[in-house]
């Protein structure tokens, strides 16, 4: 475990980024950090779909006057401009963010480039997390008189080994190996 001087600050002041129910601090990691290909199964948000004519949010093309003579079946439909549009056209190219809900992990996008760990099976030491994510600790500092922080398990990384001592939330005993978490 490498470890930090520094501690962190608890800039929530104990009111923000935590479970309520068992106490334990979201967690923080970088993409960087983890194993990519884990990255597969994050459920990307595209948003609502939208017209690419007056930006309003439209509707699947059988539920928008479906005998209309300018509803030509394609997958949505404008009501507004009577135009029609495939899929590819009324979403952004761009994700919004992404959701991981599976195995007993809740993960979302953070900033620019950090999972936010809001729920796991394993928890371990961090330090706080800088103002930016008050409350948190950060998964890629560890340090072992932190706070206790929800962690990714041992699976998520690239040698099959997390950079930091892994804990079962369930019973707190440590993880050593593969955990079969992912």
């Amino acid at each position: 475990m490498s470890k930090t001087t520094y501690p962190g600050l608890d800039y929530s002041l104990g009111k923000s980024n935590f479970d309520t129910e068992t106490g334990i601090h979201f967690g923080v990691i970088s993409q960087n950090s983890i194993n990519l290909d884990c990255t597969e199964d994050f459920e990307y948000d595209y948003g609502k779909p939208t017209c690419p004519e007056c930006g309003n949010e439209i509707k699947p093309s059988d539920e928008v006057e479906p005998d209309a003579d300018w509803n030509n079946g394609k997958d949505y439909a404008c009501a507004d401009c009577q135009k029609c549009y495939w899929s590819e056209s009324v979403y952004s190219e761009e994700s919004l963010g992404w959701t991981y809900e599976r195995d007993g992990y809740q993960l979302t996008d953070c900033l620019d480039n950090e999972i936010f760990v809001l729920k796991s099976p394993f928890y371990t030491f961090a330090q706080f997390c800088s103002p930016c994510v008050p409350g948190a600790g950060n998964l890629d500092s560890p340090r072992e008189d932190g706070p206790k922080t929800y962690c990714l398990g041992h699976d998520w990384f690239e040698d099959g080994k997390a950079p930091y001592p892994v804990y079962r939330v369930s019973d707190g005993t440590e993880v050593t190996g593969k955990d079969e978490s992912k």
